[in-house]
């Protein structure tokens, strides 16, 4: 009993050690257009900065959307939201820990427009 007991300890934590570094988030910069979470990078405004105002003012969180991949951006700070807000529906640099689909905002700029 005791050796099958030390047999599931020793895989489970085999797994744990396997799973964890793609469990952790990377710290990452990604460059694309402030826009959304609830819209992503199609909005039902034409307008994409005051489309996102107003989904952002009705409880979305903001998104970066990068090429085919939007972001959900997670700010902790007013003066990162106050950046992301001055940034909707224009280009920006944004620097935090990925993980999947999320990003924790560690800092916010003004990004480079999309070469033509």
């Amino acid at each position: 009993m005791k050796m099958r007991t030390a047999a599931i300890v020793l895989f489970v934590g085999t797994l744990a050690l396997l799973a964890g570094p793609s469990l952790r988030a990377a710290t990452m910069t990604l460059e694309g257009t402030v826009a959304d979470a609830k819209c992503g990078a199609k909005h039902m405004m034409k307008d994409a900065a005051a489309c996102t105002k107003a989904c952002i003012d009705k409880g979305s969180d903001y998104a970066l959307v990068v090429g085919e991949k939007v972001y959900t951006l997670k700010a902790s700070t007013d003066q990162e939201k106050t950046e992301l807000a001055k940034l909707a529906g224009k280009m920006a640099k944004i620097t935090g820990d990925v993980t999947g689909d999320n990003v924790m905002v560690k800092t916010v700029a003004m990004g480079m427009a999309p070469k033509q």
